[in-house]
C-alpha cells in the first residue's frame, strides 16, 4: 500500500477540471470525529490519467526517433514503463476525486487529509482510503466577562539590573595566561581535558578537549569547582561526585559520576569596572546613560515577556471553561508535527545538531511527541476558540490591512521569487488569519487583563 500527503495548495484543482470527472465513494464517521473515505477510480479514469502524464514524462524524456513530447502514448509506455506511469498519474487523480467527494458530502473539514492508496495497478480501479478530521466545534464558549488576568510589573528588579552589568563587563574581560606554577583560584578560567566514567564505563557525550570552566560561575555539579581550585597547570585530578537527583538525563540523576580532568592552562580574568570611560568605549556618554540605556532594554524585554505570558495565561483559562466537541487525533498528531518542526528549526538557529540536542535531554523522538501531547491539544483547542470568538464579536481584517502587513514583510526582502511567494494567495490568507486570530486576542485580553 502506498500513502500519499497532497499538500495544500495541490488539494483544490479547478472547477472545470472536477466537472469532468463523478468518481463512486463511501463515506464513513468515525466516533473521534473523524471521516473515512474509501473512493474509488475507475480504470477508464486512470487510463486517462496515465495519458495524461505521458504527455508530460514525454517532454522529459529522451526517446530516439521523436522529438520531446511528441512521442504516442504507447511508445512512451513501452520506453518508461506502465508503473512509472500510473505513479506519475496517481496524485492527480487523487485529488480530484478527493476534491470532487468532499463538494458533494458538504462537510467541514480541518487539517491535512491521510491516503493510503489501497489498490493501485495498471488496467484496474485504483481504490483509495482518506482519513481527515471534520472541524471540532465549540459546544460551550467560556464566559470571558467573568475571567480576570492580573498585570505584573514590567520594571526590572536590581537584581536583574546587576546581572546585565556582569554580562556586559564578561564581555569585555580580558584573559591573561597565568606562570607556571601558580594554582588555580576562584575567579580564574581554567582549560582542561575532561573524562566522565559510570562504573568504569566512559559516559556517552563524557569527553571533552580543551574544555574552558569559568570559576565564578555557579552552575556546575556541586563539588567540582572545590575540587579542582589550587591545581596547577599539568595536574590532573580524579574525583567522584553525586549528580542531581533532579538532573535532566535521568540514567544519571542520583548517582555517583567518576570525573578524570587534565589542567591545561590557567588564565587570570581582569574585568573592567562600569564608569565613565567603560560607557564611552561602547559609544555611550557616561555610566549614568549606560545604566538608562539598560534599563530600557530591560524594561522591553520584560515588556515582550509580560505580553507572551499575559497571551498564554488569557488562552489558557479561557481553554479550560470552554468545551469542545471531540477533537480528533488526527489534529493533535498533525499540531505535534508542527512543534517537532518548530523545535528543529529553534535547535538548527542555535548552531546545534538535533540528535546532540536529544542525547543531552535524555530524550527519543517518539518521547519528545509524547511530552508535547497535552500542549499540541492546548494549541488546537485555542485556534478553535479563536475563531468562534471573532466570529461572536464580529472581528475581521479589512483587505487594506493585509495589504499593510504583506508590504512590511515584502520590505524585508531584496528576493524577487521571496516577494512573490508573501504576495501569493496562500499566504495571503495565512497572513490573514494570523491577524485576525491577534485581534481576537487583544480583544479578550482587554476583557480580562486587569
Amino acid at each position: 500500500m502506498a500513502v500519499f500527503v497532497l499538500t495544500e495548495s495541490s488539494v483544490y484543482p479547478t472547477l472545470p477540471a472536477l466537472l469532468k470527472i463523478t468518481m463512486p465513494h463511501k463515506i464513513e464517521k468515525k466516533e473521534e470525529n473523524k471521516v473515512e473515505m474509501i473512493i474509488t477510480i475507475p480504470a477508464a479514469e486512470v487510463e486517462e490519467g496515465m495519458k495524461h502524464a505521458a504527455e508530460h514524462l514525454a517532454e522529459e524524456t529522451n526517446i530516439p526517433g521523436f522529438r520531446p513530447g511528441k512521442a504516442p502514448y504507447d511508445v512512451v509506455k513501452q520506453r518508461v514503463g506502465e508503473m512509472k506511469l500510473l505513479e506519475a498519474a496517481a496524485e492527480e487523480l487523487i485529488r480530484k476525486a478527493f476534491v470532487e467527494a468532499m463538494l458533494e458530502e458538504d462537510l467541514e473539514t480541518v487539517g491535512q487529509p491521510y491516503f493510503d492508496v489501497e489498490k493501485m495497478a495498471p488496467g484496474n480501479d485504483m481504490i483509495v482510503k482518506v482519513e481527515i478530521a471534520l472541524y471540532p466545534h465549540v459546544t460551550e464558549l467560556a464566559d470571558y466577562s467573568s475571567l480576570q488576568v492580573e498585570k505584573k510589573d514590567t520594571k526590572p528588579s536590581q537584581e536583574l539590573i546587576e546581572q546585565a552589568k556582569k554580562d556586559l563587563t564578561s564581555m569585555q574581560t580580558k584573559e591573561t595566561r597565568k606562570p607556571a606554577g601558580e594554582i588555580l583560584e576562584s575567579g580564574d578560567k581554567v582549560v582542561v581535558n575532561l573524562t566522565m566514567k559510570k562504573d568504569g564505563v566512559v559516559l556517552e557525550g563524557g569527553e571533552g578537549q580543551d574544555h574552558g570552566i569559568y570559576t565564578a560561575e555557579t552552575y556546575y555539579i556541586e563539588g567540582f569547582l572545590d575540587q579542582i581550585i589550587g591545581s596547577k597547570e599539568g595536574e590532573t585530578k580524579t574525583f567522584t561526585l553525586k549528580f542531581p537527583k533532579d538532573h535532566y538525563q535521568k540514567h544519571l540523576a542520583g548517582t555517583d559520576v567518576e570525573f578524570i580532568v587534565e589542567i591545561k592552562e590557567i588564565f587570570k580574568l581582569e574585568t573592567p569596572t562600569i564608569d565613565d570611560e567603560f560607557a564611552k568605549k561602547l559609544g555611550l556618554k557616561d555610566k549614568a546613560d549606560l545604566e538608562t540605556k539598560l534599563i530600557e532594554n530591560l524594561s522591553r524585554e520584560n515588556e515582550v515577556e509580560e505580553t507572551m505570558r499575559q497571551d498564554k495565561e488569557v488562552l489558557d483559562k479561557i481553554a479550560e471553561k470552554t468545551k469542545f466537541e471531540k477533537i480528533s487525533d488526527l489534529l493533535v498528531n498533525q499540531e505535534i508535527e508542527k512543534m517537532l518542526h518548530e523545535l528543529r528549526h529553534n535547535i538548527g538557529q542555535r548552531g546545534l545538531e538535533f540528535d546532540e540536542y536529544l542525547k543531552q535531554l535524555g530524550k527519543t523522538v517518539p518521547e519528545l511527541k509524547l511530552d508535547f501531547t497535552p500542549a499540541a491539544l492546548r494549541r488546537v483547542e485555542v485556534g478553535i476558540l479563536l475563531k468562534e470568538v471573532a466570529n461572536k464579536e464580529s472581528i475581521s481584517v479589512e483587505p487594506k490591512e493585509v495589504d499593510e502587513e504583506l508590504d512590511k514583510i515584502a520590505a524585508q526582502y531584496e528576493d524577487e521569487k521571496v516577494k512573490k511567494q508573501i504576495f501569493a494567495p496562500e499566504y495571503r490568507d495565512y497572513v490573514e488569519h494570523q491577524m485576525r486570530n491577534r485581534k481576537a486576542i487583544d480583544f479578550l485580553k482587554s476583557k480580562i487583563v486587569k
